[in-house]
Formats: C-alpha cells, structure tokens, sequence
C-alpha cells in the first residue's frame, strides 16, 4: 500500500518543515516493514477563489484529482472521531490487509474541507478538539503515521 498526505498550503522552510520531514522519513523507514510500500506528500496552493464556500469547493476538487483509484480516503476536520494511537493503526492495518492501493489522508486550509471532500471520507478524523495551525496539525499527523507503523511492527516506540 502507498499513503499521500495531500495538504493545502506548504511548510515553509525552517523547524515545521524539519520536524515533519523527520517522521516522515520515519514513516518511510518504518512502514516497509509493515506493508508500506511508498509515501508521498503533496502540497496545493491555497484557492483564490472570493469566499471561503468557494474557496473549499476549489480545494476539495483539487485534492480529489491527487490519489490513485481505489483509495481510501482520511480527511482531518474538527467534526471527526477522535481515535487512539492503537485504533488509528488498526485503521491503516485493516487497508493494507484489505488491498487497498494507496490510503490518502487530507489536510484542509484555512476555511475547512469541502462537502465533496467530505462526503467521500472513508474516515474522517480529528486529532483533538482544540485548533491546531495546518503546520503543526501536519506535524502530529506524521508523528502518528510514524506511531502507526512502529505499533504494527511490534517495535517499542509506543508504549501502553
């Protein structure tokens, strides 16, 4: 299985971008050992449309363009379930078990995601109730990808 974490904007240069390449490559690293076979992440600018419904209408179809046919889909929005590092591994153990060919995973801008994006979440995901920036929010993400992957390959990273 491939994972595509796509995201609206781009990390700018400096200790977000750092941080959030570092897991990422833990993830690269770490996840060929649990079925993993490639990672990839993909950044859309901002749309310029005039209202912030138009503007995740533009993004939504944009970001729907970016993974293969027959993924499965994460969106992040404040509205989704909150799941424990365990049950989030389980999740992408399930998709690798199942065949699934690349799961993609959504980071929104600033207004949100919209409802075409939504609607065709397999999961649709939160990653606590207080509002993080896209950066740091991406961050965790990858911290947790990374968290993922040591959990399915028994390695001690995590602990219970």
């Amino acid at each position: 299985m491939h994972i595509v974490l796509a995201a609206v904007g781009k990390l700018k240069a400096g200790p977000d971008r750092e941080l959030f390449e570092r897991y990422w490559d833990r993830v690269a690293a770490s996840g060929r050992k649990v079925g993993i076979a490639n990672i990839r992440c993909v950044e859309i600018p901002e749309s310029r449309a005039a209202n912030g419904v138009e503007r995740k209408a533009d993004e939504a179809q944009r970001l729907l363009r970016i993974p293969v046919q027959g993924a499965r889909s994460i969106v992040l929005d404040e509205t989704g379930q909150s799941l424990t590092s365990q049950t989030f591994a389980a999740f992408i153990r399930q998709q690798c078990d199942g065949g699934v060919p690349e799961l993609a995973i959504f980071i929104g801008g600033p207004d949100g995601h919209g409802e075409a994006l939504l609607k065709k979440a397999d999961l649709v995901l939160n990653l606590g109730t207080m509002t993080l920036p896209h950066g740091l929010a991406r961050i965790v993400l990858a911290e947790q990808v990374y968290r993922a992957t040591t959990i399915l390959a028994g390695h001690p990273y995590h602990r219970s």
